[in-house]
């Protein structure tokens, strides 16, 4: 393993705001090199099976042998699990880099940590920090309509909406932090005050929806590789 490769810019969030979407598409890219495991949220502190409400634990649990083998193995494929909570393990989701010169890992819940910045900041203060933002009421709401399909019944926005609301628990779960994802004020001051607006690149879902191949050059010319590539 070299361990002397680490990425150099993180897509933050925000959550149901298109980043899985722009994950591939930089993925793409031949310069640049993305984490095999799209969000392994290692610099959010809050982001640890310990800190997960009882549904979330139990699905994190059972994910936990297979994470595990393939850590062990040649983390060449892509994988859905995490997170990933020893740098040892994170260092493995960057061993296979090659020539790319722009590398980044996609963890949506480090715009809403309070802990990331300060923990991506301390290892990598030259890393450039990048944001797709969504209207917060669509972005509830699409959130909303992913639980529906795992839900075990359904529920309407009005009733999930509310039940969040008036929920105090702090614990991860579909209720916690649902709302707090929308507010992204704070969320973006506390990476202008790491990382100042220069290392810094924000984008909106509605203007990637209406016209991807602009937003993606000029995110390939933040990221310094060739801005002229065409993603599928």
């Amino acid at each position: 393993m070299n361990r002397d490769v680490f990425p150099n810019f993180f897509l933050v969030g925000a959550p149901k705001a298109g980043t899985t979407a722009l994950y591939r598409y930089l993925d793409q890219h031949p310069q640049i090199y993305m984490s095999p495991i799209k969000e392994p949220h290692f610099f959010a502190d809050e982001v640890r099976i310990e800190n997960f409400g009882e549904d979330f634990r139990r699905m994190a649990e059972q994910q936990l042998p297979a994470l595990r083998a393939y850590l062990s193995g040649p983390v060449s494929e892509r994988f859905s699990g995490g997170p990933i909570a020893e740098w040892a393990d994170y260092l493995k989701l960057f061993q296979r880099v090659n020539n790319e010169t722009a590398i980044g890992e996609a963890s949506v819940c480090y715009l809403w940590s309070e802990s990331a910045p300060g923990n991506i900041h301390a290892r990598f203060p030259r890393a450039k920090i990048l944001v797709m933002l969504r209207n917060p009421i669509e972005r509830a709401f699409s959130q909303y309509a992913h639980m529906l399909s795992f839900a075990q019944k359904p529920v309407s926005f009005t009733q999930h909406m509310d039940t969040a609301l008036r929920s105090g628990s702090t614990r991860m779960s579909e209720l916690y932090p649902f709302l707090r994802f929308g507010l992204y004020t704070d969320q973006i001051e506390r990476y202008l005050a790491r990382f100042g607006a220069a290392q810094m690149q924000i984008h909106f879902h509605e203007d990637f929806s209406r016209d991807p191949l602009q937003v993606m050059g000029a995110i390939f010319r933040f990221l310094g590789v060739d801005a002229g590539f065409a993603p599928d």
